[in-house]
């Protein structure tokens, strides 16, 4: 297994209880074959420039170490889902 790190902003308009939800979602792919290391809700920021006529957004940080295929289901799913306004999974070289 590798490291990965998956950082993803979810939209601002949505209820706590949905973006919990969002969240716990990807968490339950990442544990379906992987692990998580470490998991920061960063919380409501602003965005450096406007995505999809939003200016704020939910920022979270995960580290795990998962296979291949975990990553790329996790890459799906971010992909169609419609909370999730920009993300990024990058392998950890540190």
């Amino acid at each position: 297994m590798r490291k990965y790190e998956v950082m993803y902003i979810i939209r601002p308009d949505l209820e706590q209880e949905a973006v919990q939800a969002t969240v716990e979602k990807f968490q339950n792919i990442i544990n379906n074959g992987g692990e998580i290391t470490k998991h920061d809700l960063m919380g409501k920021r602003r965005l450096a420039y406007e995505i999809n006529k939003h200016r704020d957004g939910h920022y979270v940080l995960v580290q795990f170490n998962a296979n291949s295929e975990v990553v790329s289901e996790l890459d799906r799913v971010l992909k169609i889902s419609d909370e999730v306004i920009r993300y990024l999974i990058v392998k950890d070289v540190a």
